[in-house]
Parts: structure tokens; C-alpha cells; sequence
């Protein structure tokens, strides 16, 4: 049992499944990053400073008006309706920077496809090569 987990564990399909993972993470703390720190200031400074995450419908008499979403979350049952459009529009941007970074890698590849498609002139066997150049050296004699 323990030699099939080793098998199964060692199996270059799940490494790189691993390794995609990893990397995954770490592009996704990027966009994360990219979503929070520079896009989402943007939209907040164009709408005025709108901030989707504190909109919310209470639902209990419990909750305090004009409290965050996350304070009446404390209070009450509330309907977090900003947060939900502020992590669609998250993912909505994050699956279009996928989508460019992929569409660029497949262009790069079918770069790299139509490079390695061009054919190469065959190459010349040796002895064809030289009964060429007996063929040549014989008709300039005759010339001669």
C-alpha cells in the first residue's frame, strides 16, 4: 500500500499539478493585489468614491443604520449585496487578466510552432556530395 502512495504521489502528472497550483496562488495574490490596490481605487475615484462592500439590506431591527457591513454584520442578519458585487467584479477582472496572459502564451506558442514547422533543406549525403564533385572536376577536364 505504502509503494502505490509512493507511485501515485511520485506520478509526473500529479507534480505538475502541484507545481501548477503553486504558481496558481501566487498569480492569484498578484491579480489580488493588482484588483485591490490599484483597479478598485480607480473605479472608487471615478464614482466618487463609491465603495461596493459596505452596501447592505438589514434584516433584523438589530442593525444600526449607517453602520460598515462588517459592524452590522456583528449586529444582525444582513444581505451583504456590495460585497457580492464587489468580489463579481473581482473575479470578473481576474478572469480577464487570465484571459490576456493565456491568449498572449498561445500566441508566443504558435510563434514558436510555426518557427520549428519551416522546413529545412534536406541534407545532402556524403557520398552524393562527392561523386557531385567527381562529376564537376570530370567536366572541367573536358572543357580543357
Amino acid at each position: 500500500m505504502m509503494n502505490e502512495f509512493k507511485q501515485f504521489a511520485l506520478r509526473g502528472n500529479v507534480v505538475d499539478l502541484a507545481v501548477g497550483v503553486i504558481i496558481g496562488v501566487a498569480f492569484g495574490a498578484i491579480v489580488t493585489s493588482l484588483v485591490e490596490d490599484i483597479i478598485m481605487p480607480i473605479i472608487g475615484a471615478v464614482t466618487g468614491g463609491l465603495d461596493f462592500s459596505n452596501y447592505y439590506l438589514p434584516l433584523s431591527s438589530a442593525v444600526q443604520d449607517g453602520a460598515s457591513y462588517a459592524d452590522a454584520k456583528k449586529q444582525g442578519a444582513v444581505v451583504g449585496y456590495g460585497q457580492f458585487i464587489t468580489v463579481a467584479l473581482n473575479f470578473l477582472i481576474v478572469a480577464w487578466v487570465l484571459f490576456l496572459v493565456i491568449r498572449a502564451m498561445n500566441k508566443l506558442k504558435r510563434q514558436e510552432d510555426a518557427k520549428a514547422d519551416v522546413p529545412k533543406a534536406p541534407e545532402i549525403p556524403a557520398d552524393v556530395k562527392l561523386l557531385s564533385e567527381i562529376r564537376d572536376l570530370l567536366k572541367d577536364r573536358r572543357v580543357a
